[in-house]
């Protein structure tokens, strides 16, 4: 085995070594809107659950030469968001709002997909997603150590967007359905493949 001390490591150097071994990442889309109206979306794949009891998701998302991303600007501001599961279907077009834009310039514009509103946020979704998750702030908390280097969004879930295709009788999400893709290492994704069943000990 290799042995190595994180703090003989510079970030890109830890960021290869976590990205590489910590797979498949969900993606989340996340979209939310400044006090100028402009709607920001963004992907994150440093996202997952919390709690379910209250219902809670994660964000963790870097700063860039120490500036915030629009995407936490937008939410401390405002207090909502709106995060979507990417799949399959919407992967490529989610890709695009990865692009560095103006702040004024919203990147589902450089997009094909349609808006729709949201039912307990201001902030509007996209239709192309087969689940949205309206989202409320609940604790924002600064990572770094010698300055901020990452923004921690915790998010309650006020409302669920569920396609019917996914829904099963039983309130669980048909994974075959949902077709979600995740984040791999470097410009490298993952679809859902082969998986299996263990029986948890009692």
């Amino acid at each position: 085995m290799l042995n190595i001390d994180p703090n003989d490591q510079t970030e890109r150097e830890n960021y290869k070594l976590m990205t590489g071994t910590i797979i498949p990442r969900p993606i989340a889309f996340v979209t939310s809107v400044n006090n100028e109206g402009v709607i920001n979306g963004a992907p994150f794949s440093y996202f997952n659950i919390v709690t379910a009891d209250p219902p809670m998701i994660s964000l963790s998302i870097q700063r860039k030469d120490g500036q915030q991303k629009d995407t936490v600007d937008n939410i401390l501001q405002t207090k909502e968001f709106v995060i979507h599961i990417v799949d399959e279907h919407n992967v490529e077009e989610i890709n695009k709002s990865a692009a560095n834009l103006a702040r004024e310039e919203s990147e589902l514009d450089k997009m094909n997909v349609q808006v729709v509103n949201s039912k307990a946020v201001k902030v509007p979704g996209i239709k192309e997603a087969k689940v949205r998750f309206e989202c409320q702030l609940e604790k924002h908390i600064p990572l770094g150590d010698k300055e901020v280097t990452t923004d921690l969004i915790i998010g309650r879930i006020l409302q669920y967007h569920i396609d019917p295709s996914i829904y099963a009788d039983d309130g669980k999400i048909k994974m075959d359905q949902l077709k979600a893709v995740s984040r791999l290492a470097g410009n490298n994704y993952a679809k859902v493949g082969e998986h299996f069943t263990l029986v948890r000990p009692q």
